[in-house]
């Protein structure tokens, strides 16, 4: 049961879109937000001098800026909580980003954080340092938003018959009937036969969901591509699917599919563990 909705906010463009998406989700659940906005040591102490022969800039007034403006992004998460009727309490705290974020979702059922911060604009193929260090410590579900994402639509599940697949399909059944949304299952396979065996499996797991199912599969291409695609056609406002794979390997690395679509989705990205 998802009642407490963490929200981590650094005030950039991508992370107003994950406020936005972590309050309307939270709305739709009835549930709480938490919100979270880390003053970053490593911003600070990234412009230490060590020993050279330089003058560095006045660190005290650069503090107190990222400080003002962790708080001004809880302030404006509040308000946006508030628009919507939703109960919303904010911390500011300062320390390693992903660290404290870690450890804040131990109180929380659910995190939504925004996936490339604030260097957006110079993102190249892979997620904002933050985002990566957390999905590799977590053991939380989490939802990655891309900038742009929306709450909108039916929620696409990409079912491989993995253990943490099984476990997207039971938050697809939650997420959906609290929601209102329907359920669009995607599986791959070049097999046939053992797609057909995936579906039958998806459909046990599926049998209490309230909404309606539609179900798709394919057999060509790279299987991450295939997902978003088939998000994209559902109109999808969310993507379901396991951290880890079937060839998962060790928990402190992401599963290749999940971090493909991760990386590439224009959808918010639901990695359930």
């Amino acid at each position: 049961m998802i009642e407490t909705v963490l929200v981590a906010t650094d005030g950039s463009e991508v992370a107003a879109a994950a406020e936005r998406y972590g309050v309307a989700l939270s709305a739709g659940l009835s549930a709480r937000v938490a919100g979270l906005s880390v003053v970053e040591d490593r911003s600070i102490g990234g412009l230490r001098v060590g020993g050279l022969p330089v003058t560095p800039p006045p660190l005290d007034a650069l503090e107190a800026f990222l400080v003002a403006r962790a708080e001004a992004a809880g302030r404006r998460l509040e308000g946006r909580a508030r628009e919507k009727g939703v109960a919303c309490s904010c911390e500011t705290t300062r320390g390693i980003a992903d660290d404290i974020l870690v450890d804040r979702a131990k109180s929380a059922d659910l995190v939504v954080l925004g996936r490339d911060g604030e260097h957006a604009s110079f993102r190249t193929a892979l997620p904002g340092s933050t985002v990566d260090g957390f999905l590799r410590k977590t053991s939380k579900p989490a939802i990655v938003v891309p900038a742009g994402a929306e709450l909108a639509g039916p929620i696409l599940l990409a079912f491989d018959g993995s253990p943490g697949s099984r476990i997207a399909a039971r938050l697809a059944v939650e997420l959906a009937g609290r929601l209102g949304a329907g359920i669009h299952v995607f599986v791959d396979s070049k097999d046939k036969g053992r797609s057909a065996a995936r579906f039958d499996e998806v459909r046990r797991l599926l049998g209490s969901a309230s909404v309606p199912v539609r179900e798709a599969a394919s057999t060509l291409g790279r299987p991450d591509a295939k997902i978003v695609d088939a998000a994209r056609e559902a109109n999808a406002g969310m993507i379901v699917m396991g951290a880890f794979g079937r060839s998962r390997i060790h928990e402190y690395f992401l599963g290749s599919n999940s971090a493909a679509v991760v990386r590439s989705s224009p959808i918010a990205v639901l990695l359930a563990r």
